[in-house]
């Protein structure tokens, strides 16, 4: 049994998550915590762990959708500053888990360190992004630039690990088991004004290719194949391209998107992401990955 009263300086019970996704969907989290410091996590973890409690951790819930009826255990925020620092020493690059991506992506530009421009635009957390293995589309994962991440395991000790010792090469980088609090990214060195005229526009053209609007909207698909056809592109040729069950829909301007309106529900999108799998299965015989992870 999670003892709250140990905590109730940081963890509050009963809180809507909804506010916390980018889908703007879903019931409660039974305990929310926010610690402010290291001590503070590593002790939360080491009591939940004692008492069998879950935990699940939240960044920016751009690929997070949460059940109606709210998830059981501790929702575990890294949005403190000291889960957020950003640090630039010669060609190294640090960033908290909780930092936001284009944020740190656009610190680094500006001190003329070049690698990571191309993720600009891409919505998240440092840490969401290293435990999603983000990839762009030429098939270059952010895993690449990482030189060493510092990490808790749910017993709250804390370890570094180098770029080795993590298993880049798939969707999870190998850090299923791990909580991430800092990463150290080794990046080339680049004119800052050149760098930042590239970042620019790259953010420009991903930015043409998001759903625009007032709708909440989630980037709902994996692409399949590195370098190859896009799940855009098998999406639309499927002519799913503004499919729509209840309030969620899939962008027209993106397919990979999809986008949920006021009256949507949480099992609009379970719906609506099942149709799109099993028509694309069928027709293209491609069996098309969801980036969405479904609280339960």
């Amino acid at each position: 049994m999670f003892h709250y009263e140990k905590f109730s300086s940081f963890v509050r019970r009963d809180v809507p998550l909804a506010m916390y996704t980018r889908l703007q969907l879903g019931g409660t989290a039974e305990f929310f915590a926010e610690p402010s410091t290291e001590d503070e996590l590593f002790t939360l973890l080491k009591h939940c762990r004692s008492e069998n409690t879950l935990v699940r951790v939240i960044g920016s819930g751009s690929n997070v959708l949460v059940s109606e009826e709210g998830v059981s255990g501790v929702v575990l925020s890294l949005a403190a500053p000291v889960f957020c620092g950003i640090t630039i020493q010669g060609q190294t690059a640090t960033a908290g888990a909780g930092a936001k991506l284009g944020r740190f992506i656009t610190a680094a530009v500006t001190q003329g360190l070049s690698g990571l421009e191309e993720f600009i635009g891409i919505p998240g957390t440092v840490g969401g992004a290293l435990r999603g293995n983000t990839k762009i589309h030429c098939g270059t994962d952010i895993g690449h630039w990482v030189e060493s991440i510092t990490v808790s395991d749910f017993d709250g000790n804390k370890n570094v690990l180098s770029r080795s010792s993590v298993s880049f090469g798939n969707q999870t980088g190998g850090l299923e088991n791990q909580l991430l609090l800092s990463a150290a990214f080794r990046l080339d060195r680049e004119d800052a004004v050149l760098l930042s005229k590239r970042m620019q526009k790259n953010w420009i053209v991903r930015k043409a290719h998001q759903p625009t609007g007032e709708m909440a909207s989630a980037c709902a698909f994996v692409n399949p194949i590195p370098g190859g056809v896009l799940a855009a592109e098998l999406i639309e040729q499927n002519g799913l391209k503004g499919m729509k069950i209840g309030g969620v829909s899939v962008s027209e301007r993106n397919p990979s998107f999809i986008l949920a309106e006021p009256e949507a529900t949480v099992n609009d999108v379970l719906r609506l992401l099942k149709l799109v799998q099993e028509q694309v299965s069928k027709h293209s015989e491609i069996e098309l990955e969801t980036s969405i992870e479904y609280w339960k």
